[in-house]
């Protein structure tokens, strides 16, 4: 799903489990690499997208300095911070302990 600053209150602050949020930019190599680890994490999981292109301020709340930027969301707060290309095992661990606790 892709969020804009009007959508992101909603579907991440308010959202009860852990919900993974991409943001990324459609220049960005590293950002189009992680798209089939996060196809499939979606399949299981919350995964929203943000353009920083598109949503600066976004960007600027969360100190996204560098991209592909990830952060993991639960009852909402930042709970994982991952910058740059992450496996999908990592991504996967960490949010069905979350899922869980």
């Amino acid at each position: 799903m892709l969020l804009e600053e009007y959508n992101f209150k909603r579907e991440v602050m308010d959202a009860p489990g852990p919900v993974l949020v991409d943001f990324w930019a459609a220049w960005c190599g590293p950002c189009r690499a992680m798209n089939p680890v996060l196809t499939a994490i979606a399949r299981e999981f919350k995964v929203c997208k943000v353009n920083t292109e598109t949503n600066p301020q976004l960007a600027a709340k969360f100190d996204v300095s560098a991209i592909p930027l990830l952060l993991i969301f639960r009852n909402g707060r930042v709970v994982r911070r991952y910058e740059g290309v992450t496996n999908e095992a990592t991504l996967r661990a960490d949010l069905t302990a979350l899922a869980g606790s």
